[in-house]
């Protein structure tokens, strides 16, 4: 079977190369039409129109996903008589990634039930199976007070950036009581309208981090308790309004990872390990199916979330590495849907990292997992 594997990869490597152009055209769109989160409407309807009339996938138990648009699953090309096999492979498009959390939505909803298996792949800088994307929860505060002239009467107001400040405060010296893997960042999103004015209105927006969703709960009360305490000092009102959705850590699937990194260097990737963290709503679906979320090079050092990044996201370049990934993420496919003793390790592999995180047992690389690394994945 090895020798049929290894010929079934060059033929859906062979189907992307076919669909080169086509797949540009796509990613190139979507890139050029920018969209905030649950607002993807012009997305979408590329995403349709491309895959309804272009595109014959892999037909009809696995499925697979890879948000990424010119990374997306794609295999034109019939590469043998399907009609023996009993599985589909599914491309599933997903709203919303970072900022409220699409996939967890659509989690709530079914949208991955009675999937076996889940594939994506995320840009960046480097190549690498795994990051430990960590659980999140955001958090918007609002303290209401009471305008005043800040010098005639200030005595009549009621400072409301008194509590962000407060809060924002509280919240910096509480870290030194966090344990070291716990993360709180924000930032104060309205603080006032004039100088002249005593606000009567800011509000505040926080991320609170984990490596466990198990942890959560307990730095939810701990910067709850700072935000509830600043009104409660300068007489505001407060509101404490966290996200719908809370952010998984991803569940790692070794079995996965090591296919992927084997396929990735067949085609030349250049794999490191790296330590440091954002989150994803991914991390959520890979604690209801085996699910793998590697990073991959688009040819431009620049960090996430940054101008510079966009651009070269944009770029020609990044079109080579995208289908680059896209081909280690079919021929991970290829090794799950024609080998069953793969797939049947890729579950009891799951079930076990699902026992072990409910007895709370860290879901961490191991210290010889780790190397060294100056880069940084923010959300």
């Amino acid at each position: 079977m090895s020798g049929k594997l290894q010929q079934l990869k060059q033929q859906v490597c062979s189907a992307i190369d076919q669909s080169k152009d086509k797949l540009h055209q796509l990613g190139t769109a979507i890139w050029r039409c920018p969209e905030l989160a649950y607002e993807e409407r012009q997305s979408h309807d590329i995403l349709v129109r491309i895959f309804q009339n272009r595109f014959s996938l892999l037909p009809p138990r696995n499925s697979l996903e890879n948000i990424w648009p010119a990374a997306k699953l794609n295999c034109r090309t019939p590469v043998l008589d399907y009609s023996v096999f009993n599985w589909q492979v599914t491309v599933l498009g997903t709203p919303a990634e970072e900022d409220g959390g699409g996939k967890i939505d659509l989690l709530r909803e079914g949208a991955f039930e009675g999937l076996d298996v889940v594939l994506m792949a995320h840009p960046s800088q480097e190549d690498t199976t795994y990051i430990p994307d960590v659980a999140e929860h955001d958090v918007v505060v609002k303290y209401h007070g009471r305008a005043s002239h800040a010098s005639a009467y200030p005595w009549e107001g009621v400072n409301a950036l008194d509590a962000a400040v407060m809060a924002y405060s509280s919240l910096s010296v509480l870290r030194q009581q966090l344990r070291p893997d716990w993360r709180i960042h924000g930032i104060i999103k309205h603080g006032g309208v004039k100088p002249n004015i005593i606000p009567d209105y800011t509000e505040l927006e926080y991320y609170l981090r984990t490596p466990s969703h198990r942890d959560l709960a307990t730095i939810r009360a701990k910067a709850e308790a700072c935000f509830r305490a600043a009104a409660m000092a300068t007489g505001c009102e407060v509101e404490v309004l966290f996200a719908k959705n809370e952010f998984y850590e991803i569940l790692r699937n070794r079995t996965l990872e090591d296919l992927y990194e084997e396929n990735g260097k067949a085609l030349g990737m250049k794999f490191i390990t790296d330590d440091s963290s954002g989150s994803t709503d991914f991390g959520n679906v890979t604690h209801s199916a085996p699910g793998i979320h590697p990073y991959f090079y688009i040819g431009s050092d620049a960090l996430n979330h940054t101008e510079e990044y966009t651009a070269a996201s944009g770029a020609d370049e990044a079109l080579f590495f995208t289908l680059r990934a896209a081909k280690a993420l079919a021929m991970t496919a290829v090794d799950v849907l024609f080998s069953p003793s793969v797939l049947e390790r890729v579950k009891q592999e799951f079930t076990e990292a699902k026992l072990n995180e409910e007895r709370g047992l860290r879901n961490t690389p191991t210290k010889e997992d780790q190397v060294e690394s100056s880069n940084t994945h923010t959300q």
